[in-house]
């Protein structure tokens, strides 16, 4: 049976998603897919196209954080159909909290990385002889210029 522009093959799949072919077979073992995957005639694994955003989805979940446990029961929830919602929505909120909390954090760190990162260039441009961190004359310095 020839694949139809709708069915897509398990290696299209992973080329359209950025994930191996391994990894879209353990998506499938760990319930992390809404449906279950259908096979062709020969037995092998075709994808839709909806599918195929359900992965690039959990690609962003697990980029963001999202453990595959929160996935797996977001994807419990979706395949459950309608009537869950608040409970999606339950889900995604404390993902999008930790997220924010996480860029919070991160965004520090940033800010103290480019701080040292332009005291560094100063530091180095300008051949400054005084410790960058501490503004501290180096030891050997210190005695050189008291035997001056």
């Amino acid at each position: 049976m020839a694949e139809t522009a709708q069915e897509l093959t398990i290696g299209q799949v992973a080329e359209r998603t950025g994930l191996s072919v391994h990894a879209l077979r353990l998506y499938e073992r760990e319930g992390l897919l809404v449906d279950a995957v259908r096979r062709n005639a020969s037995g092998r694994r075709v994808y839709r196209e909806w599918e195929v955003e359900w992965l690039l989805n959990c690609t962003k979940f697990r980029a963001s954080g999202m453990p595959l446990a929160t996935i797996r029961e977001f994807a419990a929830l979706v395949r459950g159909g309608p009537g869950n919602e608040a409970e999606r929505l339950a889900i995604l909120r404390r993902h999008q909290e930790q997220v924010t909390d996480r860029i919070t954090e991160l965004t520090g760190a940033l800010d103290l990385i480019t701080r040292k990162v332009t005291a560094y260039e100063e530091h180095v441009a300008g051949g400054a002889a005084r410790d960058p961190w501490t503004g501290s004359v180096p030891v050997a310095e210190e005695s050189a210029a008291a035997g001056s």
